[in-house]
C-alpha cells in the first residue's frame, strides 16, 4: 500500500539553505571535468549540444509556483481568514496538505472525504512522543475535483477549514464563520 506524504502548509519567505549544485561537496558541477578548481572552463551545453536547462519561468511570474503550492497558499489564506477571531484557538492547531486520503480512511458506502481531523496527544509524561495539538488534513486532489475555478476553490476550502475547525472546538460552523453557508 503506498501512502501519501503529508505535506505542512509553511510560508518560506528566503531561499532557505543552499541550491543543489550550487554548494561545496559531491554533485552535479563539482565532480572531474567540471571546472571546479582545475584548470578546465565550465560546460555551457549539455552532452547533445544544446544549452544548459535553466530555468524556465522567472521567480515574479505566477506560474513560478507549482498546483500544489497555489493549493497550500489557498490554506493559508483561509486560515489568515480566521486569525483575526480566532487566534488564540488556531495557535495549537496545525493544517497539513495530502495528495489523497489513505486507502483505509475510505468505507465502500462513502463518498471521498475532503479533509480529517487527527486528534493530537495531551499526554507530556513521555518525553519521547511530546504533547501535540490536533492537525487538520486536506486533500488536495478531492477538493480540486469539486471546484470549477480558482474562486469557488478558494471559497471550498475556507468552508472545510471552518468545518474541521468548528468540529475540533464543538460549536456549530456558524459561530466559526457568521457567514457560513451563505451563497455569494
Amino acid at each position: 500500500m503506498c501512502r501519501d506524504r503529508i505535506r505542512s502548509v509553511t510560508v518560506q519567505t528566503s531561499d532557505g539553505g543552499s541550491r543543489p549544485g550550487s554548494g561545496s561537496g559531491p554533485g552535479p558541477g563539482s565532480g572531474p571535468g567540471s571546472g571546479s578548481s582545475s584548470g578546465v572552463r565550465p560546460r555551457r551545453r549539455d552532452r547533445h549540444g544544446r544549452g544548459l536547462r535553466g530555468r524556465l519561468v522567472p521567480p515574479g511570474v505566477p506560474l513560478y509556483r507549482s498546483r500544489a503550492q497555489q493549493f497550500d497558499d489557498l490554506v493559508l489564506e483561509a486560515v489568515a481568514r480566521l486569525e483575526s477571531r480566532w487566534e488564540t484557538e488556531l495557535s495549537n492547531v496545525e493544517f497539513a496538505v495530502q495528495e489523497v486520503p489513505d486507502a483505509d480512511t475510505i468505507g465502500d458506502d462513502e463518498p471521498v472525504p475532503l479533509a480529517r481531523i487527527v486528534r493530537g496527544s495531551p499526554d507530556t509524561s513521555d518525553p519521547g512522543h511530546p504533547a501535540t495539538g490536533p492537525r487538520i488534513v486536506l486533500f488536495r486532489r478531492p477538493l480540486l475535483a469539486r471546484a470549477e475555478d480558482e474562486d469557488e476553490l478558494s471559497e471550498l476550502v475556507f468552508d472545510v477549514v471552518v468545518e474541521e475547525f468548528a468540529e475540533i472546538l464543538g460549536v456549530d460552523p456558524e459561530v466559526i464563520d457568521p457567514g457560513y453557508g451563505d451563497l455569494g
